[in-house]
């Protein structure tokens, strides 16, 4: 099983996505299984760095692979171990680039980057446009605080950092000193032309949703400056899984699920209905309006319990949405959150949506990510103790055949990874902390949006409609 590495960036800023494919480092813990052989394809089995590259690969299909990253934490059931918990499981190159968890320092890579630079300084090959403007070596802006863009936004800081290029806070000085997230892509014309792409989603959905009534994060602006697209966002909060480890992944309750579900779904469905999908929804992914809390110490705990303030929520990163007609890719997702017809490569549609958000939902329960895995076989396996038996349909279609044998996972429950499966993953019933009848329809609805079977899938609209709601939708009926 491949091992992968996920940025965390220092001073507690830590990052969601809105960001492109060349960010997504995850982060090993240290009490990790050893390595081990896997018949997983050669795409799996290569380094996981920068997963938002798969933005770019629809720029450059001929020449390039998909290069995907995974993490593993903490198991469901399993207490994290001091530093061993999942905030070293999230890549370090994972970040929201208009968020003000953002981390603020550097990566694994900028280090080793600055320690190059200091043996090679003489070497360097900045390419200078004007006298008053220049790039790194990298090819990201060389820019400092105080500076102006536009003669409007002014940077106040640096909040993140990724293979497609930075994000800064700014001050917009035309719309009375509000404080935003200005995206700076590097100035290379494979970043360009996929941060153009991006752009073009982004302002379809912002006429789409003039009236702003879908939880979907808005482009302010963009701009050509010198060479880099810089795109500009609304500064949002902690995203939903930095917020589950600052409050030490304690598990949000059933009616906080219900409140950001609700929102996500729409959100989501308002996609759909316009012939998109996200392909890349994950907690990191998720972020809160505003991620301001009350804490107080919890005595039965021994720890701080943190209480958001405000439930509301918006989808990120569309730097990977795809249209119903545009080409569609073998393999999308992140690993923990990919639907089985996308491990199988069986094809997709927008039911993958729908099936990522069932993991999420679950996530959010639990405090954990319910499949923790880096092989695609064992993921498979993962699922079939949590869901059942994988349809035979699937299986006989799929070009995975190396995964089957007989007509079936071809699986060994008493070897290392059997054992690890066993130990790790159970019925998606025996999840269950209370059998209330609010946990009972929450559960329905999850065995409904983690269907095998595409066609049987429950669609985003027959969800929003799902018993489960109904306390939202008797309030806004109020």
């Amino acid at each position: 099983m491949r091992r992968s590495k996920r940025m965390r960036c220092p001073d507690g800023w830590r990052m969601g996505e809105w960001s492109w494919e060349g960010e997504e480092d995850r982060t090993v813990e240290a009490h990790k299984r050893p390595k081990r052989d896997s018949r997983s394809t050669e795409r799996d089995r290569r380094p996981r760095r920068f997963h938002h590259y798969r933005t770019y690969e629809r720029c450059n299909r001929s020449t390039r692979g998909l290069e995907y990253t995974e993490r593993r934490v903490p198991e469901p059931g399993l207490k994290p171990r001091g530093n061993d918990k999942r905030a070293t499981d999230r890549a370090d190159g994972r970040w929201h680039h208009y968020s003000k968890s953002l981390a603020r320092c550097g990566s694994r890579e900028q280090q080793r980057s600055k320690h190059h630079n200091s043996r090679s300084h003489s070497k360097s090959h900045r390419r200078k446009r004007t006298r008053s403007f220049e790039d790194d070596e990298d090819g990201h802006l060389i820019y400092h605080n105080g500076q102006v863009l536009r003669a409007r936004y002014e940077i106040v800081s640096t909040l993140g950092e990724g293979a497609f290029g930075k994000v800064v806070e700014c001050i917009d000085h035309t719309k009375d000193g509000i404080r935003v997230a200005l995206k700076i892509i590097k100035n290379q014309e494979r970043y360009r032309e996929a941060a153009l792409i991006e752009v073009e989603v982004l302002k379809q959905m912002n006429v789409l949703d003039s009236e702003n009534r879908f939880a979907c994060v808005r482009m302010l602006d963009w701009f050509d400056h010198h060479g880099h697209i810089c795109i500009v966002f609304e500064l949002l909060g902690l995203s939903t899984y930095d917020f589950l480890k600052e409050n030490d992944y304690m598990p949000f309750t059933v009616d906080q699920i219900r409140h950001m579900a609700y929102q996500i779904f729409r959100a989501v469905h308002f996609l759909h209905q316009n012939k998109l999908t996200h392909t890349d929804l994950k907690p990191e992914n998720i972020l809160f309006v505003d991620s301001d809390c009350d804490i107080e110490y919890n005595n039965k705990l021994k720890r701080d319990e943190r209480t958001l303030k405000n439930l509301n929520v918006k989808v990120v990163d569309f730097g990977n949405a795809t249209y119903d007609h545009e080409h569609h890719t073998s393999v999308v997702s992140t690993r923990h959150y990919r639907a089985p017809e996308v491990v199988l490569e069986l094809g997709w549609n927008q039911a993958c949506d729908v099936w990522s958000l069932g993991c999420i939902l679950i996530e959010y329960y639990l405090g954990l990510t319910l499949f923790q895995t880096h092989d695609s076989k064992e993921h498979l396996a993962m699922m079939e103790r949590v869901l059942g038996p994988i349809p035979a349909h699937m299986l006989q279609r799929t070009r995975k055949q190396c995964y089957i044998h007989h007509g079936k996972l071809d699986w060994d429950d008493c070897s290392s990874s059997g054992r690890y499966v066993r130990k790790h993953c159970k019925p998606l019933k025996q999840y269950m902390s209370s059998k209330s009848s609010e946990h009972e329809q929450l559960f329905d609805l999850l065995q409904k949006m983690m269907e095998y079977d595409v066609s049987k899938r429950i669609t985003l609209e027959e969800a929003i409609k799902h018993p489960f709601f109904t306390p939202l939708r008797k309030e806004s009926e109020k």
